[in-house]
């Protein structure tokens, strides 16, 4: 596997209950995770998470605490006739923040995939 220079980790809590949509190349699942910043404010941040499984889908709700490692991408799409875009965190991983060891595995591999 190559060195992956577009990695992303989150920590934070799922605001909003994930919304499945179908789409022509497959189904995804939209989310936002509330993550913290300096002062005590939060940013809201999209994500995506393509083709999950059933299980993967039932393993996190609104309000539920996460570890998600993944990339960043902007797509382009058409509404209206109007092209739009949106930019958003595609999921590589999602794990439940209170399974510890589970998390800390997620995090080493993807520290892994950005060392040369």
């Amino acid at each position: 596997m190559g060195i992956n220079h577009n990695l992303v980790v989150l920590s934070g809590t799922v605001t909003l209950e994930p919304t499945l949509r179908e789409l022509k190349n497959g189904v995804v699942l939209q989310f936002d995770v509330s993550t913290p910043l300096e002062g005590g404010a939060t940013t809201s941040v999209p994500v995506a998470w393509h083709d999950p499984t059933t299980s993967q889908t039932a393993s996190f709700s609104a309000g539920d605490d996460v570890v998600v490692t993944g990339t960043v991408r902007r797509r382009f799409f058409r509404v209206g006739g109007q092209t739009q875009s949106r930019t958003e965190v595609i999921v590589a991983s999602l794990i439940p923040a209170r399974r510890k060891k589970s998390a800390d595995s997620a995090l080493a591999a993807a520290a892994e995939s950005i060392r040369p």
